[in-house]
């Protein structure tokens, strides 16, 4: 069955930087793009990147862009999400996502990770 599991989450001063990654099996991943979402407390999950199955193609919400990047490794059927200058409001649990092509809508992607924890200290 298809897996995805976020790793790299944790505990950060604001300011500081974080680097999550999302494992993938049980699906051609290098077929696939990658989604980041992001839920924190009291609110509703929402859109934080999304990358093509080459790489070519990302986009990013208006709230990350400039401080987060995404991006993948094929070969190891990987997608990392880069996030520099931290701020509180970015405490959330993040969830990588997958579906067939690139999108922001969380409903369009198939297959979801479990989640990992990231909280920015003030």
């Amino acid at each position: 069955q298809v897996q995805l599991v976020e790793s790299g989450g944790g505990l950060v001063q604001a300011g500081g930087s974080l680097r999550l990654s999302c494992a993938a099996s049980g699906l051609p991943f290098s077929s696939y793009a990658m989604g980041w979402f992001r839920q924190a407390p009291g609110k509703e999950r929402e859109f934080v990147a999304t990358i093509s199955w080459n790489g070519r193609i990302v986009y990013y919400a208006d709230s990350v862009r400039g401080r987060f990047t995404t991006s993948r490794d094929n070969f190891k059927n990987t997608v990392y999400l880069q996030m520099n200058s931290l701020k509180p409001e970015d405490k959330a649990v993040y969830y990588c996502a997958a579906r067939r092509t690139t999108s922001r809508y969380e409903y369009e992607f198939e297959y979801w990770g479990q989640g990992t924890q990231v909280t920015v200290n003030s």
